[in-house]
């Protein structure tokens, strides 16, 4: 049997760190993935799908992980219940995060969220920004320079 996840999307919200009574510490977020379609209006819809990763990994995403963020979460799905405050058995399905991956430098998540994705005409900072910060000029020779210009690719070009 298998019971594996790949998901990269951005985060909702800042995680949430916490420590068991053991000292184990556990970090809970949710991601936003976009579908592969639009809907019947042409836009496209996401899923919120909530994730949790333990130990030195739950410290990590807590510290360098924020709202906007893109990560990487490969894991598994876990399908847990308990008992809630009305005495109503609540089910809960959600992401046991193996492996975060932090898909963009520290700090360049500058996108703003909207229930359909993230919208900015320019997802990557203003060119001044981007000159200050390396003023070398041969960098613009290479096709993945960051010239502030977005990148056009469809979801057809990416390979998962």
């Amino acid at each position: 049997m298998l019971n594996r996840v790949v998901l990269v999307g951005r985060l909702t919200k800042d995680p949430d760190l916490r420590y068991t009574p053991s000292g184990v510490p556990v970090a809970t977020f949710t991601i936003a993935v976009n579908r592969t379609f639009s809907n019947q209006q042409g836009e496209r819809e996401a899923d919120f799908i909530n994730c949790v990763v333990w130990r030195k990994q739950a410290e990590n995403v807590a510290n360098f992980l924020k709202k906007g963020s893109l990560a990487g979460v490969d894991g598994r799905i876990q399908t847990r219940n308990y008992e809630g405050q009305d005495g109503k058995r609540v089910y809960v399905t959600e992401v046991v995060a193996e492996s975060v991956q932090f898909l963009e430098p520290k700090g360049s998540s500058n996108r703003e969220f909207s229930p359909s994705g993230y919208q900015n005409e320019n997802p990557f900072g203003s060119n001044n920004q981007n000159q200050q910060r390396n003023p070398n000029p041969s960098r613009n020779a290479d096709p993945f320079f960051d010239n502030g210009q977005p990148i056009d690719i469809s979801d057809d070009d990416l390979p998962f």
